[in-house]
């Protein structure tokens, strides 16, 4: 790591770290030793990290979808119920807190259009859903070296957003 590399990531430690403070601050109900997941965004780009982090601040986006099989090719845990996560925006800064309501794993044909309705994008309905899903796991998967096909395991995740910037 370069010296401005680490300042960068020193100083995105601190954005997060006061962020996750303030939040604990304004619900004084929770415990204050609460620990958080490993900040995330949405998507693979600033764009639709930016668009989808929108969606979740005005109250539209209130579920996700993401590939089982990613996570294991990332050697990274799957999501759990009952987690509380800091929410990235396009330029990777601390956005919202959600809370990690219900996690279910379904074939990829099988994710019913209630729960598309919940993810909050385009028209809201299956189809859009499909449609948009099916685009980006077949990019995601065809970069792994895997094959998509509509039986892949999906994690199906609902949440609340429960502070904002």
């Amino acid at each position: 790591m370069t010296d401005i590399s680490m300042e960068n990531h020193h100083t995105f430690q601190e954005k997060v770290t006061d962020f996750w403070r303030k939040f604990l601050q304004n619900h004084p109900g929770l415990p204050s030793d609460l620990m958080y997941e490993e900040p995330w965004a949405f998507g693979n780009s600033s764009e639709m990290a930016e668009e989808l982090a929108q969606l979740v601040l005005i109250g539209k986006k209130t579920a996700t979808t993401s590939a089982a099989a990613l996570y294991t090719i990332e050697n990274e845990p799957l999501p759990k119920a009952d987690t509380y996560s800091i929410l990235l925006n396009g330029q990777q800064e601390p956005c919202a807190v959600i809370y990690t309501e219900t996690v279910t794993i379904v074939p990829f044909d099988e994710v019913t259009a209630a729960f598309a309705y919940k993810e909050g994008e385009g028209d809201r309905s299956l189809a859009y859903w499909r449609e948009a899903h099916e685009a980006f796991f077949r990019q995601a998967y065809q970069a792994a070296g895997l094959i998509f096909d509509h039986q892949i395991p999906c994690v199906c995740e609902t949440f609340r957003c429960l502070y904002q910037a």
